[in-house]
């Protein structure tokens, strides 16, 4: 199982990459593991607002539905439209093609409340 360190995760097994004032959000290789395989995303339109903790979408899979929850407070910039034909991909690659959104931050001190790596992997029990 795999745990970048230069992400941040949250509780709900979602991970942000940051750069700048932009982060990518996804769900962690422990989360797809345990939903199994990926059959549909639903994903926002790029303009809505989130606040942190908000569902901004679900992910249905075989064993189960689960809603997404923002990292972080910001505007969604962009969505992975890809997963609309192949949400597999989720599966196959959580932390680079199976990326969800991204988010213009609107306050990066949010992210001091995140988990590194290490934080993580202690909560999932790895």
């Amino acid at each position: 199982m795999n745990f970048p360190e230069n992400l941040k995760y949250t509780k709900d097994h979602e991970w942000i990459l940051v750069d700048g004032d932009t982060g990518t959000i996804g769900i962690t290789d422990y989360a797809q593991g345990e939903l199994g395989d990926v059959v549909f995303v639903e994903l926002p339109a790029v303009g809505k607002v989130l606040r942190q903790h908000d569902s901004f979408g679900t992910i249905e899979a075989v064993k189960a539905v689960s809603d997404l929850y923002a990292p972080v407070s910001g505007s969604i910039t962009e969505v992975n439209t890809e997963l609309e034909k192949t949400p597999e991909l989720v599966n196959k690659d959580p932390y680079e093609k199976g990326w969800m959104v991204k988010i213009k931050l609107s306050d990066p001190a949010e992210l001091s409340s995140l988990l590194g790596s290490a934080a993580y992997k202690s909560l999932i029990g790895k």
